[in-house]
């Protein structure tokens, strides 16, 4: 019981920390509204579980000592995030002398890059794999691991609920403006590009 009191605070500061998957649920929630957001969102869900699924199986390990597998999926997530950003750039672009909403984000393309960038981000495996080991308790080990994904999970709905309603009532409070909002965002997918592609290949020996 103490180590889930003191799991969930923590783990929910990794949940609320601002990352692509975050800022994918701002955006989506400044331009289509919290529940449109939510359930986009839906497919970050569908990714994280096989990856705690991986880490349990002690993989995340394998990730970490894998030089090529870490840099494969690594160069995959940073180039994926670099061309969403050009693409949202673009569109704010064409959308400045418009209203925005004219040509809002469609759900299936919405729910695919929210899966999308939650796979092509190798760091959430290694998350998994060192954070969650600290509490699970090792006579109850796969019980203990299902619980504290299961936690995890909730949590992160919690988290993309709460960025979804501060884009939504951003974006309500400036709704003329809203093309600033999407080159922002646009800035920022390249710029969380830029940094997975410098992230290193952690030590967990």
């Amino acid at each position: 019981m103490t180590d889930l009191l003191l799991f969930i605070p923590a783990c929910f500061a990794l949940n609320l920390a601002f990352g692509p998957n975050n800022l994918m649920a701002l955006t989506n929630g400044a331009q289509r509204g919290v529940g449109f957001a939510v359930l986009a969102a839906s497919s970050r869900i569908m990714a994280f579980a096989p990856m705690i699924a991986i880490s349990a199986l002690g993989l995340g390990v394998v990730l970490s000592t894998s030089a090529l597998v870490f840099t494969a999926i690594k160069l995959g997530g940073a180039a994926y995030l670099i061309w969403l950003g050009i693409k949202l750039l673009r569109h704010s672009g064409a959308a400045s002398s418009a209203d925005v909403s004219s040509e809002p984000v469609r759900f299936k393309d919405a729910f695919r890059r929210e899966g999308l960038v939650a796979m092509g981000n190798p760091k959430a495996i290694l998350i998994f794999a060192a954070f969650f080991p600290q509490f699970v308790d090792v006579d109850a080990y796969a019980q203990s691991y299902l619980t504290l994904g299961a936690i995890f999970l909730l949590l992160e709905v919690g988290a993309i609920a709460v960025y979804a309603s501060v884009g939504h009532f951003a974006a309500r409070a400036a709704s003329h403006k809203l093309h600033y909002f999407q080159r922002a965002s646009g800035f920022g997918m390249i710029v969380f590009g830029g940094l997975l592609l410098l992230t290193k290949r952690p030590d967990m020996a």
